[in-house]
């Protein structure tokens, strides 16, 4: 039994870094070539240059947030698919609706790097609770299942008595589907008096996995890790053990990017999660997800060499409206970029029935606030109050926009 799914997990990072960049060029030409979203993208962009992070965080983002319109506008994958649509393997639509391809590759979604790292072997049985319609997870788990030479009881979700007498009579080795279900499913065994020694591990996604809930599950038997993946881009990144951080796959390349722009934050600062795929038939490049996540420092202790996220840690699409004004995060930094700030926030608040916004700037100028207000209310079209404060003053959060007006 091998600690590792391959050699890339321990590559020294310069050497991954060199890998993924150098495939950079090869990516966007094929995607200019077959994808028509991107031959109009990126029509200026020489491909052959962009081969390290500096000239990657140059092209544009593509939001997850406005997938659904130009999907609708081009149905049915907005033209950043380089096939046609039939002659992929499978169509998949997550709410929205959002419409994904699934191609012919083996382990399409890469799950079986996180199945192996959660301790999923050849030979076992996996009993799979994620949804094998409309959404991709199910087949995201029978795929990277099969890719490891596991078998797959297609349980999806629901029908939990029977989930049980499947688990008891076929004997899988773990489980893979959300926590919430795996919990049902291990109170109802206990219910029914019946028990599952076999589920030893489990590989969770969906939904947040916390300590309380992961030591239920160890209290009962079962190591349960997490994996953090979304339906356009498959794994982002997996655990190799508890609380040690979410390691980046070997196939993608991750920013973490200020709310709004798509500009890099400092290392450790909590952002939003901008994701590069090197999918021949879904060739996503800085697609922004909407996550907030960070960077965690140093490697992990299992031996992996790859870059750790913190985990999800909320959204960064923070539109408010305030007094008619749809104000969003990119509005916000085009206002502190006027003025050479880093970081602000934009809080909003209710006095009475009067909304109020106040922008909190990191500065050592305090004498800018007036200069700011000014810009805030070209930029915005209303006025809000601004605040300075020291530099490192806002939490590490990723917010660029707090609403705290009450809901209702």
């Amino acid at each position: 039994m091998t600690q590792f799914f391959d050699a890339l997990e321990t590559d020294a990072p310069d050497t991954r870094a060199a890998r993924l960049y150098g495939q950079l060029p090869g990516l966007i030409t094929a995607a200019k070539a077959k994808a028509p979203a991107f031959a109009r993208a990126l029509a200026g962009v020489e491909a052959g240059v962009v081969t390290d992070a500096a000239a990657l965080a140059r092209l544009p983002l593509i939001r997850k947030s406005d997938l659904i319109a130009a999907q609708a506008a081009d149905l049915p994958f907005a033209g950043l698919v380089t096939r046609p649509a039939g002659q992929l393997k499978r169509i998949f639509a997550s709410p929205g609706p959002i419409y994904d391809p699934e191609g012919e590759r083996p382990d399409w979604w890469r799950f079986a790097r996180a199945l192996h790292a959660a301790g999923f072997r050849a030979g076992e049985i996996v009993h799979n609770c994620f949804a094998y319609h409309f959404t991709p997870a199910g087949s995201m788990i029978e795929t990277g299942a099969h890719a490891l030479g596991c078998a797959v009881f297609p349980g999806g979700v629901g029908n939990t008595e029977l989930q049980v007498r499947a688990i008891a009579d076929l004997k899988p080795a773990g489980y893979g589907g959300t926590p919430s279900f795996l919990k049902i499913i291990l109170e109802k065994a206990a219910e029914l008096g019946t028990p599952l020694p076999s589920l030893k591990k489990a590989l969770v996604s969906g939904e947040a996995l916390p300590p309380t809930l992961r030591g239920w599950f160890a209290e009962r038997g079962v190591a349960v890790l997490q994996c953090y993946a979304t339906a356009d881009l498959g794994l982002i990144a997996y655990e190799s053990a508890p609380d040690g951080g979410l390691i980046l796959d070997e196939q993608v390349i991750v920013e973490i990017v200020r709310p709004g722009t798509g500009d890099s934050v400092p290392a450790g600062e909590v952002g939003e999660v901008v994701v590069t795929s090197f999918n021949a038939d879904y060739p996503l490049i800085r697609f922004a997800t909407g996550d907030l996540s960070a960077f965690l420092p140093g490697q992990s202790a299992c031996g992996r060499t790859g870059l750790r996220l913190k985990g999800w840690l909320g959204r960064a699409d923070q539109t408010a409206k305030i007094k008619g004004m749809f104000v969003h995060p990119a509005q916000v930094a085009e206002v502190l970029k006027r003025h050479g700030l880093a970081k602000g926030r934009l809080t909003v608040e209710k006095d009475g029935d009067i909304d109020m916004a106040i922008l909190t700037v990191e500065t050592a100028d305090p004498s800018l606030s007036g200069a700011v207000t000014e810009t805030f209310q070209a930029l915005c079209k209303l006025r809000a109050s601004v605040l300075t404060v020291a530099p490192g003053s806002l939490p590490n959060d990723g917010k660029v926009i707090d609403d705290q007006r009450p809901v209702g």
